[in-house]
């Protein structure tokens, strides 16, 4: 099968994600004395905000559910902040975080072979801030916001499917792992540092360690 885009996740399979948020909230907690560093504020609230984005059957913004994710992570780890000024100003960072050290090279030189593209559970005005939005055309750029849905949820990858096909998928955290096998859809597992499948979920049939290997698994897909 030869893609008609391969897309990627953006906040774990082409950025560090967990180590640029981290950083915004380590600098929160040395401003305020927080009792606990910023990758454990961090830590909780990327799980509050992906569990909301799972029970999000009706979509309402990335960034209104990260502030409510964020209004319980204080909470849970009983420390004061304001989550709506707060919020503002991790997402408003996003153009700061790095990308995985193959991505700046492997992505354009994938690009050269197949169609690239993103599908990510973001804000449009969110993603277009990060890095890695100058790898990609904005045709190719497919956004929870455009879609409609949430990963896990099987709705967002059909709804990729039908602008672009065949869409080969790039994913790297386990609910992206999972999304993808559920909605039947050919997809690599990239993996990353801090990022570990559920063994209980389904193994994928194509596994990568980097974006060279990513891309001779495209070509074995290519070749049937």
């Amino acid at each position: 099968m030869v893609p008609a885009v391969v897309t990627f996740d953006l906040f774990s399979a082409l950025i560090d994600s967990r180590k640029g948020g981290s950083a915004v909230f380590q600098a929160l907690a040395d401003e305020r004395g927080w009792p606990v560093d910023g990758a454990a504020v961090y830590g909780r609230w990327d799980a509050l905000n992906k569990e909301a984005q799972r029970q999000c059957a009706d979509w309402v913004p990335f960034a209104e559910l990260s502030r409510g994710a964020l209004a319980d992570a204080y909470r849970d780890l009983g420390i004061d902040g304001d989550p709506s000024s707060d919020t503002e100003r991790v997402l408003g960072s996003v153009s700061q975080w790095p990308l995985w050290p193959d991505v700046a090279e492997g992505l354009p030189r994938i690009s050269r072979e197949y169609p690239v593209g993103i599908l990510s559970n973001v804000d449009d005005n969110i993603l277009w801030r990060t890095r890695a939005a100058a790898f990609v055309d904005a045709g190719r750029v497919f956004t929870s916001q455009r879609l409609g849905a949430y990963k896990p949820a099987p709705e967002i990858y059909h709804r990729a499917q039908q602008r672009l096909s065949p869409l080969i998928h790039v994913a790297t955290s386990p609910r992206d792992v999972q999304g993808a096998a559920a909605a039947g859809l050919t997809f690599v597992h990239l993996q990353r540092d801090g990022h570990h499948l559920d063994p209980r979920g389904p193994l994928p049939r194509h596994q990568a360690a980097d974006l060279d290997d990513v891309a001779t698994r495209l070509r074995e897909i290519a070749q049937g």
